[in-house]
């Protein structure tokens, strides 16, 4: 845990990893709290009009011991894999819980998955047990021959032909069970990435990523624990920030997650849900808050007990972090990591001032560094590639069998996050792009983010992605994706409009030359825009 200073410098200067030999972290997150307090609240699951459940650090062991003692009984051993396609339940936590206790490697899988994702994942992780429910298996049944390493699947809510009724099969197994003496190397989890380009690649983490994500976790959420903590995200916990940001991190250091299941981010129903429970802490992804910037009056309109709100997955943007200021009374704290490395930068407005623009500054504990292409460190200012020292606590072990794209994931020393950025001389790391994002145009290096954030900052303006498509002149152009808020039409006045906006905002030589309005934008499942589907739809066109 970070140990509250004054500023920044000061926390850095005491911190000091601890990771011991063996560790677990099924015991780290729920059973050493149990045995302080086993009827401290570790779980509130809102199912709207079925009710709201509570459950306890004590529940959570005796639910999560029951289901340890199930796979021993269908003779799963160390390191095999059970995958978990669930949304927000206490059967997602526990199963997660209950395989790390077992020695299992637990691989949480998005309920939006279609059967290509998950017949690629389940296969490429030879998953021998799923856990699910009945309307996520009639993606999985028609896979099954093609999945022989699957041997179990658990229906937790009820019986299916040729399935295991996972309620009933638990509850005729034991409470008690001693957990594993795990190493801390030892592999606990797979997550895959969200495959923007070619397949998805199995990020394996060895039990003490959960203690490489500690500080990570305390320095945007402002030093937890305190008094009334309660940790929300609409994120899925199918994916390292829902996961390890929120649940995991939250349980590790004994504070209560709230659980909702919800088809589709509504952000007047997601202020609703923070109001009911008095939520303290969150973590949204941008496009969650770009939605909820469009309701009028928050600060007005709900009674918000808000004590930390975080933000991950795509550049904030100087608007973004105004906006917050006005509707929550709280400076937003931008946090950077990926599946791979996570949470290796953030923003914390207790104990440093927040950059416009900025994710913030390296996590006490990590190395995180701007490197060439040679893996030596540029000078501040210049843009390279963010990377972080290899032999970090949060660190994967390897991608799950696939050595060549482990061995292209290090430079030097170095892990290579993927993204283009710069350091200023405070020590503050600025975003740039995607490494195969950035646009080159008449000789200058742009990067999307900048362009985008300007552009939300126009009223006309819900959502943008800018991506450079061929010019035969300037290499690449500059081309502008607008979705419009309600009550704007496109016209080409308003395209004009635009493009002036963003030459007296930002520069001339950045300004969107093309514009396209349309509806919607493709996002990957944690709510990034996938640019490149954009590029590869600019490619067609011009073929």
């Amino acid at each position: 845990m970070l140990e509250k200073k004054s500023n920044y410098n000061e926390v850095c200067a005491v911190f000091k990893w601890d990771i011991p030999s063996h560790f677990n972290m099924g015991v780290a997150v729920c059973d050493r709290h149990a045995e302080r307090d086993s009827g401290a609240t570790a779980l509130i699951v809102d199912q709207g009009e079925e009710g709201v459940t509570r459950y306890s650090f004590g529940d959570v062991r005796s639910f999560s011991n029951r289901i340890a003692n199930l796979f021993q009984d269908k003779g799963m051993q160390a390191g095999d894999r059970v995958a978990i396609l669930l949304t927000q339940s206490i059967e997602t936590a526990s199963t997660h819980v209950a395989a790390w206790k077992s020695g299992l490697i637990s691989i949480p899988l998005f309920t939006l998955f279609r059967e290509e994702a998950l017949e690629f994942r389940l296969a490429n992780s030879k998953t021998r047990a799923l856990v699910t429910d009945r309307e996520n298996y009639k993606k999985i049944a028609p896979l099954r021959d093609k999945i022989p390493a699957l041997e179990f699947i658990f229906i937790v809510d009820g019986s299916v032909e040729g399935c295991e009724d996972f309620q009933h099969q638990v509850q005729q197994c034991s409470d008690q069970f001693s957990a594993l003496n795990t190493r801390a190397e030892d592999p606990a989890l797979i997550i895959y990435t969200s495959g923007t380009t070619g397949n998805p690649k199995g990020a394996l983490h060895a039990h003490r990523t959960l203690l490489g994500h500690v500080p990570g976790v305390g320095m945007p959420q402002e030093f937890p624990p305190q008094s009334g903590d309660l940790f929300w995200t609409p994120a899925d916990w199918a994916w390292i920030g829902g996961l390890m940001n929120i649940l995991m991190g939250a349980w590790y250091l004994g504070i209560p997650v709230l659980a909702h299941r919800a088809k589709k981010f509504d952000p007047v129903d997601a202020l609703k849900l923070m109001e009911k429970h008095k939520v303290r802490n969150i973590f949204m992804p941008p496009t969650a808050l770009k939605l909820m910037r469009q309701v009028d009056n928050i600060a007005e309109n709900f009674d918000l007990h808000l004590r930390t709100v975080t933000v991950a997955g795509e550049p904030m943007g100087e608007e973004l972090l105004a906006w917050g200021q006005r509707a929550f009374g709280l400076t937003l704290n931008e946090y950077y990591g990926q599946t791979e490395c996570n949470l290796v930068v953030a923003n914390c407005s207790a104990l440093m001032q927040t950059k416009p623009g900025s994710m913030g500054r390296p996590v006490p504990g990590h190395d995180v560094r701007i490197i060439d292409a040679d893996g030596n460190e540029v000078e501040r200012g210049q843009i390279g590639d963010i990377a972080v020292r290899a032999g970090d606590p949060v660190m994967m072990l390897h991608y799950w069998d696939n050595p060549q794209a482990t061995e292209k994931k290090y430079r030097n020393g170095w892990l290579i996050m993927g993204d283009l950025g710069y350091m200023d001389e405070d020590g503050y790391i600025f975003f740039v792009g995607r490494d195969d994002d950035l646009i080159t145009s008449a000789g200058y290096r742009i990067g999307p983010s900048e362009i985008e954030d300007c552009l939300t900052k126009h009223q006309s303006v819900a959502l943008a992605a800018v991506i450079g498509v061929p010019d035969p002149i300037r290499t690449e152009a500059v081309k502008a994706f607008i979705v419009l808020k309600d009550g704007f039409q496109a016209t080409d006045t308003l395209e004009e409009e635009l493009r002036v906006f963003v030459k007296d905002k930002l520069s001339p030589h950045e300004y969107p030359r093309h514009i396209e309005f349309c509806d919607q934008l493709p996002l990957t499942a944690t709510g990034k825009i996938r640019r490149k589907d954009l590029r590869d739809a600019e490619i067609a066109k011009q073929r």
